[in-house]
């Protein structure tokens, strides 16, 4: 399930019933608060951002409104509230000043409907008061060739400030543990920590920016702070006791702060350290025999609709939500005659609501999930399904979140399928297209594009 892959096309969209935001591609329309601005991750899969680099500040793509690097989610949203243009897979823009600087320049030229597909929401008023929203994405071949032509320029600096730090003979450094001095290279300072206090951040070949990257360490341990659970201490001897205890000398892999230090993040657009590691291009050099009998397969779990709980089995899951939060989906499922679309758009509007801390029973916001889901318990307002309506509407099609396992094991088998769907004998009838004029001239695609053409 993704955006809009065709390039001007119109999609049509019901905003939520309660006034909240639609999504499409992982971007969020109407409060504020509520707009998602990049693709969600469960929690068996966390995800995050890479701190992006240039300049100070970035324009916006229409107007003269500029916002610092730092703070691109408010240029996001300023576009998106002011502007009506949504950006897909911004997290995947190497170089995100030059993106936004080509664009600004391109819509001076050509009207932005040339580009950007259109997203119609509110679809239901009257026309006066229905939206476009404007996508921009790399179903274009003009941005996916901008992307790609960021990344490889991206790759080029990277690996030309690295190739200059390898070289560099006036590194000085102070180790991070037990205060020496160091000079010349910066690898006699990483192997001392690697050698002397068991510290290994990877081989000096593989980092750059590496002032930045200490810097970036020394100062979470200036603030108490652990380096691979990140935990706070009250002082720099408890912290020093807890890292060499519990074997914490190291960096969290998972922390996405640090992935712009390492040369392996920037090989391949879109695609992180771990991704590129879990790839193995190598053939085998004895193909006479396949021996599978090794083969163990492993897995995704799923997590619950209403906490963090996972699963190895959908069957575990089912259980869990049933006794936990008094949520049958099998019985919902059954009741309701839903097919596996209609399961799909309940599921994600289940994980939009949780996640944005709204009972959709009552529709009562919440100020955290705990609460909410305390307050759903309590008023069994779990099994509080609104109208069908409601949840029934295209924008559910689309993941709340990227990596949810759970949609992947809803099922749709002729067993669930009502009496009437199984009994229902619908007659195919073909045109007759001997006559190939006059049926062109009575097609009620005429007729559409006459109502269309005095609606505008």
């Amino acid at each position: 399930m993704a955006a809009p892959r065709t390039q001007g096309s119109v999609v049509r969209l019901k905003e939520d019933g309660d006034g909240s935001c639609s999504t499409v591609g992982g971007v969020g329309y109407g409060d504020i608060k509520d707009c998602i601005l990049e693709p969600l991750s469960l929690p068996e899969s966390p995800g995050g951002t890479t701190t992006l680099e240039g300049s100070p500040s970035v324009p916006c793509i229409f107007c003269e409104e500029h916002f610092p690097v730092a703070e691109q989610d408010k240029l996001l949203k300023h576009m998106i509230i002011e502007h009506k243009i949504v950006i897909a897979d911004v997290k995947l823009v190497a170089d995100f000043q030059r993106y936004i600087l080509y664009w600004r320049k391109r819509f001076t030229e050509q009207p932005v409907t040339d580009f950007c597909s259109v997203i119609r929401i509110n679809s239901t008023a009257p026309f006066e008061e229905q939206e476009n929203y404007f996508l921009l994405c790399d179903v274009l071949p003009e941005d996916r060739i901008l992307r790609e032509e960021l990344q490889k320029q991206r790759l080029k600096e990277i690996l030309e400030q690295q190739q200059q730090e390898r070289n560099d003979t006036n590194f000085h450094g102070i180790c991070m543990f037990c205060n020496e001095e160091f000079l010349g290279n910066r690898s006699v300072l990483l192997n001392h920590m690697a050698r002397e206090h068991a510290f290994n951040i990877g081989l000096p070949d593989n980092i750059v920016n590496c002032n930045e990257f200490l810097c970036t360490l020394q100062k979470k341990l200036d603030n108490l702070q652990c380096l691979y659970c990140e935990k706070t201490f009250r002082d720099k001897n408890t912290l020093k006791d807890h890292m060499r205890k519990k074997q914490h000398r190291k960096i969290n892999p998972k922390n996405r702060e640090y992935d712009r230090f390492y040369v392996i993040n920037y090989l391949e657009l879109g695609k992180s350290w771990e991704e590129v590691q879990l790839e193995d291009d190598r053939e085998l050099l004895d193909h006479q025999e396949d021996d599978w009998s090794d083969w163990e397969e492993h897995p995704a779990s799923a997590v619950c609709l209403f906490c963090e709980k996972q699963a190895e089995t959908i069957e575990k899951l089912y259980v869990h939500m049933e006794d936990a939060h008094e949520f049958d989906l099998l019985k919902i499922k059954s009741e309701l005659g839903l097919n596996f679309y209609q399961q799909v758009k309940l599921v994600n509007f289940i994980r939009r609501q949780v996640h944005q801390c709204r009972c959709y029973g009552c529709h009562v916001k919440y100020k955290s999930k705990a609460d909410l889901r305390t307050h759903m318990e309590e008023t069994k307002h779990t099994s509080l399904l609104p109208d069908r309506k409601t949840w029934d509407q295209l924008e559910y099609y689309f993941p709340t979140y990227e990596n949810d396992t759970l949609l992947c094991t809803l099922s749709d088998s002729e067993s669930d399928l009502t009496a009437r769907e199984q009994n229902e004998d619908v007659p195919i009838i073909s045109e007759d297209t001997s006559k190939l004029y006059a049926l062109k001239q009575n097609s009620i695609l005429n007729q559409l594009l006459l109502q269309e053409c005095l609606k505008n």
